[in-house]
C-alpha cells in the first residue's frame, strides 16, 4: 500500500496547487467566506484534496456562520487525526487527514449541541467534493 505520510515535500509540491501546498502542508488557513464550499450544501461528500480519501458527508455539513465549511462529524473513525496545536498564543485542536497527514482545519467545541456540539470547521482548499 502506499505510504502518504512518507511522501517527500517534492512530491506535495507537484501533486498540489500552490494554495493548496501552503494550507495542506504549511498549515495556512484560507480566508473566511472566500472558500469554494463554505456555502455548498449540495448531497455528496467531501474527500481530502491530497489523497482522496473520503472524510465528510453533506448529511453532517450545517451552517455555522464563520466563513469555512463545518461539520459536525466525520465519516467513520480513523478518517482523522487531531492534534494539539498552540499556535498564535491560544489552544486549539488541529484537524489532519489521517491518510496523508494534510491539514484540513480545526476541531472546535461551538457545534450543534444536539449533535454532540462539535465543529469541524475546514478549508474548502483541503477538499474536494462529490456530488450525488
Amino acid at each position: 500500500m502506499d505510504d502518504m505520510q512518507n511522501k517527500s515535500e517534492e512530491y506535495w509540491k507537484e501533486k498540489l496547487t500552490p494554495k493548496q501546498y501552503k494550507v495542506m502542508r504549511l498549515s495556512a488557513t484560507e480566508p473566511p467566506f472566500t472558500g469554494e464550499y463554505y456555502a455548498t450544501f449540495d448531497n455528496g461528500v467531501y474527500k481530502c484534496a491530497g489523497c482522496g480519501e473520503t472524510l465528510f458527508s453533506s448529511d453532517t455539513k450545517y451552517d455555522a456562520g464563520c466563513g469555512w465549511p463545518s461539520f459536525w462529524n466525520a465519516i467513520g473513525d480513523g478518517k482523522l487525526e487531531l492534534k494539539d496545536d498552540n499556535s498564535f498564543g491560544m489552544h486549539r485542536i488541529e484537524v489532519l487527514c489521517s491518510k496523508c497527514g494534510g491539514h484540513l482545519g480545526h476541531l472546535f467545541d461551538d457545534g450543534p449541541g444536539d449533535k454532540g456540539g462539535k465543529r469541524y470547521c475546514i478549508n474548502s482548499t483541503s477538499l474536494n467534493f462529490e456530488k450525488k
